[in-house]
């Protein structure tokens, strides 16, 4: 009986999350509990979606961006505990795979300058480089980080851990603090 009633409540609240998104595809399941979803109406998801416990997926909407957006292909499997949030555009291509604790951000709280960093971190104002794309049959190690004005290739792989800070082009193994490419196929 208790595990019923825990999969009813389930299924309850992953109606009501889904039901906010603009748009949300077929056979697409977002897993509960999760972190956090906010600006669901900027968020668009494809069909055959998953994201397991722990999602924090984010839309803000700041005044110098007239329509922030999160766009999430067809295909794509999200691991344990990701952040996903944007003030500008995050688009991830087809059939994506993320590993678990993958933290994906077109923002920071401020610039780097003297008079930013003199205010504590929640007082300055969101700051984008630019839009992130991720290409398509992209492969994201765990504990990864891919930050603001990040492009990535189709077929790439991303390893564990690396702090992604530039863009790369398809085909390419990615890895390291900063990362850079370990080899082009």
């Amino acid at each position: 009986m208790f595990n019923i009633l825990k999969k009813l409540i389930k299924e309850i609240a992953m109606k009501s999350i889904t039901k906010t998104f603009y748009k949300i595809g077929n056979f697409s399941s977002i897993e509960y509990p999760c972190n956090a979803v906010s600006g669901a109406e900027y968020i668009s998801i494809g069909n055959n979606f998953t994201a397991h416990k722990g999602l924090w997926l984010a839309v803000y909407n700041v005044p110098e961006f007239e329509k922030p957006k999160i766009n999430i292909g067809n295909g794509v499997c999200i691991n344990y505990d990701c952040q996903i949030t944007a003030i500008n555009s995050i688009i991830i291509g087809n059939d994506v795979l993320m590993g678990s604790r993958v933290l994906i951000t077109d923002h920071s709280h401020g610039e780097i300058t003297k008079d930013e960093l003199a205010k504590a971190p929640l007082k300055r104002r969101l700051y984008s480089k630019g839009p992130v794309v991720i290409g398509n049959r992209v492969w994201i190690g765990s504990g990864a980080a891919i930050m603001p004005g990040v492009t990535i290739g189709d077929n790439c792989v991303i390893g564990a851990n690396s702090v992604v800070t530039k863009s790369f082009p398809a085909n390419s193994i990615i890895g390291g603090n900063p990362a850079k490419i370990i080899r082009q196929l």
